[in-house]
């Protein structure tokens, strides 16, 4: 590969991935601003998180498809290969878990005639970790730190235990009365949503360890649920 080329590959990876940054931050808003909604109760904020899921839907159709350029008219190497690849999955990722924030959005505007069952206090917990955990994964790939990524998909655990209290207390209200199955599915599905971005945190991270090591392997899974080793 001569200088030049090099040097391109260099400036285009480059600005793809800060655009993976870009669109990690509008998602961690999207997250925030949308418990933030459902907590206050305001159809003004829960719309403006739908509304702004385009531009999200956006940014990543912009990074796939200066990834598939740069395929096509730099010649990376395997590494680089690698690393661009990882770029689309992770811009595909992060669009979903803005799904997901869309999703809480969406919940609040369907359950505003009806006051909360209880007050919020592990969902913000559960959407804090996610945050961080986004943020975290997306630091990781960044500097292909493979430490940190697997350290960011243990957090996975945290949030599966955050929901499964969730889950366990909102099955408690509707077993006490009927009439509170309706909001308690609604806060059901809010937790979900943020079970699911973990989940995705943890996909960044899979893809982290692919560039740093050319392994594809489920984290937070055994031995036996390895996807696929490229030597």
């Amino acid at each position: 590969m001569t200088t030049t080329i090099r040097t391109a590959l260099n400036r285009e990876e480059s600005r793809i991935k800060d655009d993976i940054l870009r669109m990690g931050s509008m998602v961690e808003s999207a997250i925030d601003r949308a418990v933030a909604a459902l907590k206050q109760r305001d159809a003004v904020l829960a719309q403006q998180v739908i509304d702004d899921d385009k531009t999200i839907n956006q940014m990543r159709f912009k990074i796939e498809d200066a990834c598939l350029v740069l395929i096509a008219t730099q010649q990376p190497t395997a590494g680089d290969l690698r690393s661009i690849v990882a770029s689309t999955h992770i811009a595909v990722e992060l669009e979903r878990m803005a799904d997901h924030a869309t999703g809480i959005a969406k919940i609040t505007l369907r359950m505003l005639d009806q006051p909360l069952l209880k007050p919020l206090i592990d969902v913000p917990i559960m959407a804090n970790v996610v945050k961080e955990m986004t943020r975290s994964a997306l630091d990781a790939f960044l500097k292909a730190d493979v430490t940190l990524a697997r350290q960011v998909a243990a957090r996975d655990d945290e949030v599966d235990q955050l929901y499964q209290q969730i889950f366990r207390e909102l099955l408690t209200y509707m077993l006490e009365d009927p009439k509170n199955i309706s909001r308690a599915t609604f806060l059901l599905w809010v937790a979900h949503n943020l079970e699911r971005i973990g989940d995705r945190a943890t996909n960044l991270c899979e893809r982290t360890i692919f560039v740093a090591t050319g392994q594809l392997r489920e984290l937070n899974a055994d031995d036996e649920h390895n996807l696929s080793s490229h030597n």
